[in-house]
């Protein structure tokens, strides 16, 4: 085996099994030093799965690891950290009620005779937040910051071990569009200092805007490896899916009816929504815009009862209704996607089968009794229609991949029959088939005359589901843009609150 200097990793003839599922069969990949390397493929490809076999999550069952030119057995995170590997998971890794600093080198906290160094920790994380331009404050808790600053918290916490390569799991999916560029400024600067970055992302303009190469996995198989200067974006697609994909976005025919739902001047107190009003018509795409902290989620949870509402009044079909709890909303057949699947979305421990059923159990019971028989059968259906990758519907939801989760939670949600649909970012972490396919279901709900709102902050998927659109900012609505208006210009000058004219 001849291993270049300028790679840093190189994995050959990688497999890796599971009961029921063969996740990796003989897959190569080769990472060189100083780059941006983009891992993509579909829900199931493997990504994770590798991912996880490179940190020592998982043991390979076959195949050969070369890092920074020797031949290695990874056995443990730990063993890989010492190395100089670090991963970034999607899910955030970080404990809410301790401060930034201590986030940054848990594990590794400075000691002098037998006791931690609190001001050198908090100055030496506070030179890192500020060599990389991020304005977070290290002393202060964890549970304090947006979304998007934990995840510069975990990217922070990576160069500090000095990582010779970070891998980063859809690093973006939270992000606004301000603070993804703030992401690739640092990326441009790990590379500057020769740290090789593995990038798993299905937003594929972010490729083409930060890689260098790209690899290619589908259903667990290497597929190849390209220069990012030499593929287009329909080639790319073409490897990943394994068919060319004519069309992002499927045509809908929108017979729009009469107004269903309707919120006048919610607030949550002024904190993240302040007098929000808007009306929802019956077979009715909706669309909200906004940037992060805007305060989209915070109106979706407060009209679904998961927060509480401090003033403001919902109507369902002309009627005033009071949702005070989750139960409440799904009284009045409301559903709700939410962006957080893993801890709001989902029983982890439970089985795709179990959580298919959850929220309409009453469909299962026979004479008062859950029939497993009418439980398997919803289940199966659903795994077919969504294309669920899962060994098997008793699968723990928990071993799926983020975009399979995905899957999950939105068939519990067809199943309970909702005439209202709330979608918050409905394709995060789903890669570009799936999410056809996830656009294929919302217009086969509104084609059956039911309402739909997307929250979502990826600008091109907003403008290509949504027949109108709302945007917000600072917790106002500040713009309405109808379908034959639409333009980014237009919608982005709304959610930063510029005034918009003509």
């Amino acid at each position: 085996m001849v291993v270049t200097m300028e790679n840093i990793l190189k994995l050959t003839k990688i497999n890796k099994s599971f009961p029921g599922v063969k996740a990796l069969t003989d897959v190569d990949l080769e990472i060189r030093k100083g780059e941006v390397h983009a891992l993509v493929g579909e829900n199931g490809a493997g990504k994770s799965t590798l991912m996880k076999i490179i940190s020592g999550a998982y043991h390979r069952d076959s195949g050969t690891i070369w890092f920074d030119g020797k031949e290695v057995e990874v056995t443990s995170p730990k063993q890989s950290e010492t190395m100089g590997i670090s991963i970034i998971y999607q899910e955030l890794n970080l404990i809410e009620r301790i401060s930034v600093a201590e986030n940054v080198f848990i594990g590794r906290y400075p000691m002098k005779c037998g006791m931690v160094q609190w001001k050198k920790m908090q100055a030496d994380a506070q030179a890192l937040f500020d060599e990389y331009e991020l304005p977070i404050n290290a002393r202060v808790l964890v549970q304090s910051l947006t979304m998007a600053q934990k995840q510069m918290v975990e990217i922070i916490k990576a160069v500090s071990i000095n990582a010779k390569i970070i891998i980063m799991d859809e690093p973006t999916s939270s992000l606004s569009g301000k603070e993804t560029e703030s992401l690739f400024k640092i990326i441009r600067k790990l590379k500057e200092r020769n740290v090789a970055v593995v990038f798993i992302t299905h937003r594929l303009d972010e490729i083409f805007a930060v890689c260098d190469r790209m690899t290619v996995l589908r259903d667990g198989c290497y597929i190849g490896c390209r220069d990012i200067k030499d593929i287009t974006k329909n080639e790319m697609i073409t490897m990943m899916i394994g068919r060319e994909l004519t069309q992002q976005y499927p045509e809908r025919d929108s017979r729009i009816g009469d107004v269903i739902f309707e919120v006048k001047n919610l607030t949550d107190g002024g904190r993240h929504v302040k007098d929000v009003s808007f009306a929802v018509k019956k077979g009715e795409v909706l669309g909200f815009y906004g940037l992060v902290g805007a305060g989209r989620t915070e109106t979706m949870r407060m009209i679904f009862g998961a927060d509480k509402i401090a003033g403001g009044h919902i109507y369902m079909n002309g009627r005033e209704v009071k949702i005070l709890h989750p139960r409440d909303a799904i009284r009045q057949g409301i559903g709700f996607i939410t962006e957080n699947r893993r801890d709001e979305g989902l029983f982890l421990l439970s089985s795709v089968r179990v959580n298919t059923v959850m929220v309409a159990l009453k469909k299962i019971l026979r004479r008062g009794f859950i029939s497993y028989k009418a439980e398997r059968e919803a289940a199966e259906y659903y795994v077919d229609r969504l294309r669920t990758v899962t060994p098997t519907i008793d699968q723990r939801t928990m071993f799926l991949s983020g975009g399979n989760q995905q899957k999950v939670v939105l068939a519990k949600w067809l199943y309970s029959d909702c005439e209202f649909m709330i979608f918050d970012e409905p394709t995060r972490g789903i890669d570009v088939g799936a999410r056809r396919e996830i656009y294929e279901i919302i217009n086969s709900l509104v084609a059956e005359g039911k309402t739909v709102i997307v929250v979502s902050s990826d600008m091109e998927e907003i403008l290509g589901i949504s027949d109108r659109i709302l945007v917000m900012h600072e917790g106002r609505i500040t713009g309405e843009v109808f379908k034959e208006e639409f333009s980014q210009s237009r919608i982005t000058k709304h959610a930063v609150g510029e005034e918009v004219t003509g």
